[in-house]
């Protein structure tokens, strides 16, 4: 089956030509012995723009979520985060394989938790329970439609969590969305938090990795976990650069996938069978409910008009625009909708 329009997720985007040029003329080395030019310059990029000490070039944010976590845990640690997040779901149970620890889930509004629920969860001292360790936050929310978190309600939850001797770490895989749709640096929501990572290859475009940021200490016990997980590339500078592009010549274009969503929002919630409140809609994520028909077969219906999206449950889709989608491509995809739902 041809897709025409993938709206899957921001994860399907391919590298532009400019950036596989950019790639092959990367200056390589190798990474695990910090002589590949171009990574130590991705991380230092990083380091900068997020306002920490160091940084440390990695295959995927879900090895920055685990190695974070295995830095900042002991086994038997207690990890506090919202019940959407994607390391509660979407990680294989990983936190529990590699660094021993529990997530305690909160029951945010759209993924987004308060202080006074995270007071309301961090364990007494007593022998009986786990130990409250970290608070995860993740940025923008998936699940949650692609909510940002506010600034003051992070800063609340950091000081909150550091009132309670308890290590802050900020999932950032669509951290630049958030920062596109509000006009708030990165660097701004990075400040509060000991640990910090970014992607490269969602909105931004790159074809691989992570950059995970903290204080040197943080990095060097990363270094450590990276190791362990099987985390050496050797000359990794080829992708590496695509991040290096990504960081140069992505971010700002990020405002264009929002204004797609929004379109997108907009249309699909006149149809009577689709429940969505489109003014929610302020990143490039989409999902809504169906009405009259389980989500799945709708879902193959629209595949077989070209059109894919993801399924979240029963009664739910989503779609997430991207670097890759037109606007064109939009306006097919709701063309379809209108003519399977209309």
């Amino acid at each position: 089956m041809e897709i025409k329009v993938d709206l899957y997720s921001d994860t399907v985007t391919r590298p532009s030509e400019k950036m596989r040029q950019f790639m092959a003329a990367a200056d390589v080395g190798d990474e695990q012995l910090g002589e590949d030019p171009s990574v130590n310059k991705l991380n230092e990029m990083t380091a900068e723009l997020l306002d920490k000490e160091d940084a440390l070039y990695l295959p995927s944010g879900h090895m920055a979520n685990q190695i974070a976590y295995a830095v900042h845990c002991e086994p038997g640690d207690e990890i506090i985060m919202d019940a959407s997040a994607h390391p509660l779901h979407f990680e294989g149970g990983a936190a529990a394989v590699i660094s021993g620890v529990s997530l305690r889930p909160l029951e945010g509004k759209k993924g987004i938790f308060s202080a006074k629920q995270v007071k309301n969860a961090v364990r007494r001292e007593d022998y009986h329970h786990p130990r409250s360790r970290v608070v995860s936050v993740e940025q923008t929310v998936n699940m949650g439609g692609g909510t940002i978190w506010p600034l003051d309600t992070i800063k609340d939850v950091c000081e909150l969590s550091q009132k309670y001797g308890l290590k802050t770490h900020l999932d950032g895989a669509r951290l630049f969305n958030a920062s596109a749709a509000s006009g708030i640096s990165v660097e701004k929501y990075a400040a509060e938090f000991d640990s910090v990572w970014i992607d490269l290859s969602k909105g931004l475009g790159a074809p691989v990795g992570s950059v995970l940021a903290g204080s040197e200490e943080f990095i060097e016990k990363a270094h450590f976990w990276k190791q362990r997980l099987g985390g050496a590339m050797r000359q990794a500078g080829i992708i590496a650069a695509g991040g290096i592009y990504a960081l140069e010549n992505n971010i700002a274009r990020l405002k264009e996938d929002h204004r797609r969503a929004r379109f997108f929002a907009e249309e699909i919630s006149k149809l009577s069978s689709i429940s969505l409140n489109s003014g929610a809609v302020v990143t490039n994520i989409v999902i809504f409910k169906i009405n009259n028909m389980p989500a799945k077969k709708l879902l193959e219906r629209l595949l077989a008009k070209g059109v894919r999206l993801s399924q979240v449950d029963d009664e739910r889709l989503r779609a997430v625009t991207h670097l890759d989608v037109n606007f064109s491509d939009i306006e097919y995809a709701v063309e379809v909708f209108n003519r399977i739902l209309g």
